[in-house]
């Protein structure tokens, strides 16, 4: 098969992915017909615009009203991260609104506003004629449940029981438990949970059954017996706690838990139907999501290539220029600080922006924790750009090497022209992607996700953000194309070697870094202990997506080397899509 074959074969299998998984998906998020999904938005407390995705089961009218829970997702996420406990409650006869916080989503922003967007979706579910305002839940992940018990505290005869999913009373202005508040409470925190000291105050854990916060909450002077019930249902006291031996972010990933949630809610609240909680059918709505995703950054391959061959383009494909990467020895140790050093650097630079309140001007760049990664993304790339620039002078410029070999110039100039097209492609190259993702979420509700790495269409706002953060992102990518490209180009004997060899060589080398930084973090965890730096909970948990996006950007970036011979149409791709992918997935601290 020749290359323009392989490339419409490509294209082809790419769009299939995504069909397929957008019809799987659509199938299982609406039980095969028996759930409908609406995107509503609402108007919440002064006059903040609301989005949720609501689930209907079939059968509920006004005149036939179900049990309704809000289902509320944590900090950083979105509506769908909840998909997998919204699709069983649905499936069970419940009717379930999952929102989008404040400043998350397609909610307005700013993010923690309105007791953290909690209390307006509890209002505008108990305004719904299919629901019966007597018989609702409310199961809140992370900080979705501080959102959670605001919203009960505010609403107090609005609920009858709720679920807690790694999450506390009585933390960052969610009231304090009692054993009387929140009415019904199952609480589900896992064995391995990051934020135990910050959400019951044990460093361990499995500790937080010692606490004398948990104890208040389960009216009891002695350690917590998980699974044991305590209180009463009838009398709105019950409390349980369940430990599932899984992490912060997995809890909405874990049919244990998931499956707990499910139990309460059938004991707590009066109807609904006795599918058994071990009943699941959500993990292969997220298979469906993950060949949409898969589809989807497949495509930028062969519409990229498609772009190369035509007649406005057809410049910018010129043959890679021979390799003059470190050899032997040299090339390892090359390897070895590239990885040493993201992972060493990630939790001291994603902190400059707190610690020098000049770095985080709000005003244009409104979203904090992408504001953090900006930083860490910025002061890595400028010391990867000092670093390679002394290897080149100080050792590679005597092998004849110069911009031209690293793909960077054209006859030791840079061509503006080329450069401007390069941009181009990259950006038709996204925006034929972006129009799947739009098209798919039009027709199916759907996005592209797997677990916590999600792509998701971009609001006007989340557009107007975008464009504040991508080019301070490129001043990371491009620097590590250069070093890929130049320092640490695959060669075998002077030689360049397969597209495959260097393409899953790259990878690994923008993997490693992240694997060894979640590894140095989680194995004391998961051993029974702490995380080995557990003053970094969040961005423990942040770091988790950039082992899949990291080698992502590799491949991208070497892809488009291979097809152009210079670094900027798979730099420039890289951060369109990656920006584009963390704006649409984080919070919005601040409009503008």
């Amino acid at each position: 098969m020749n290359g323009s074959k392989r490339t419409w074969c490509l294209l082809a299998i790419s769009l299939l992915l995504i069909l397929v998984g957008d019809l799987l998906a659509s199938c299982i998020q609406t039980d095969w017909g028996n759930v409908k999904i609406r995107d509503v938005r609402f108007v919440g407390s002064n006059g903040t615009i609301m989005s949720a995705l609501l689930y209907v089961p079939k059968g509920v009218t006004a005149n036939k009203p179900a049990p309704g829970i809000v289902a509320i997702h944590g900090y950083i996420n979105s509506r769908e991260t909840q998909d997998g406990f919204a699709i069983e409650f649905a499936r069970r006869g419940y009717v379930v609104l999952a929102p989008d916080q404040t400043g998350h989503g397609y909610s307005d922003p700013p993010a923690f506003a309105n007791g953290f967007g909690g209390i307006d979706p509890l209002r505008y579910m108990r305004t719904l004629d299919i629901v019966d305002p007597k018989n609702i839940g409310i199961e809140g992940h992370s900080m979705g449940g501080w959102a959670s018990v605001i919203a009960a505290a505010v609403i107090k005869d609005g609920y009858q029981s709720m679920v807690l999913e790694g999450s506390s009373t009585g933390t960052y202005g969610a009231p304090d438990g009692t054993a009387t508040f929140p009415r019904n409470l199952c609480l589900v925190f896992s064995q391995w949970d990051e934020f135990s000291g910050l959400m019951w105050g044990a460093s361990v854990p499995a500790d937080i059954v010692k606490t004398d916060k948990l104890k208040t909450v389960f009216a009891t002077k002695d350690n917590v017996v998980p699974g044991q019930m305590y209180g009463s249902i009838d009398d709105g006291t019950a409390r349980v706690l369940y430990q599932p031996r899984c992490t912060h972010p997995w809890d909405h990933f874990n049919p244990v838990a998931i499956g707990y949630a499910i139990d309460w809610f059938q004991k707590t609240l009066k109807g609904g139907n006795s599918l058994p909680p071990s009943n699941q059918s959500w993990p292969w709505k997220e298979f469906g999501n993950l060949l949409a995703l898969i589809g989807f950054f497949m495509l930028l391959f062969p519409v990229g290539s498609l772009l190369l061959k035509t007649s406005f383009f057809k410049e910018l494909a010129e043959p890679t220029p021979a390799p003059k990467p470190a050899t032997g020895l040299g090339w390892w140790i090359g390897v070895a600080i590239l990885v040493i050093l993201t992972a060493a650097t990630f939790f001291t630079f994603v902190e400059l922006p707190a610690n020098l309140k000049i770095l985080n001007p709000v005003w244009l760049f409104p979203d904090n924790v992408a504001t953090q990664l900006m930083w860490w993304s910025v002061i890595l790339g400028i010391i990867s750009a000092i670093l390679v620039t002394l290897w080149h002078f100080i050792w590679n410029r005597k092998t004849g090497a110069n911009g031209d070999t690293y793909g960077v110039t054209w006859a030791a100039k840079l061509n503006w022209t080329k450069i401007g097209k390069s941009l181009l492609v990259a950006g038709l190259a996204a925006i034929a992607a972006y129009l799947t993702l739009v098209f798919s979420a039009w027709l199916f509700t759907v996005d592209f996700r797997i677990w916590i790495l999600a792509v998701k269409p971009l609001s006007s706002l989340q557009f107007q953000i975008f464009l504040c953060y991508v080019i301070p992102f490129a001043l990371f990518w491009i620097p590590f194309a250069v070093i890929l490209h130049g320092e640490l180009r695959s060669a075998s004997k002077g030689k360049e070697v397969s597209l495959w060899r260097e393409l899953v060589t790259n990878a690994l080398i923008m993997a490693a870094g992240y694997v060894i930084l979640f590894l140095y973090q989680y194995i004391p965890l998961m051993m029974g202990g702490t995380l080995l730096i557990p003053a970094e909970p969040l961005f423990a948990i942040v770091a988790i997506p950039y082992i899949v996006e990291m080698p992502l950007g590799a491949l991208i970036l070497t892809y488009f080397f291979r097809k152009t011979g210079h670094i900027y149409v798979g730099a420039f791709l890289v951060t369109i899509m990656l920006v584009a992918l963390m704006v649409a997935g984080t919070a919005t601290h601040f409009a503008f």
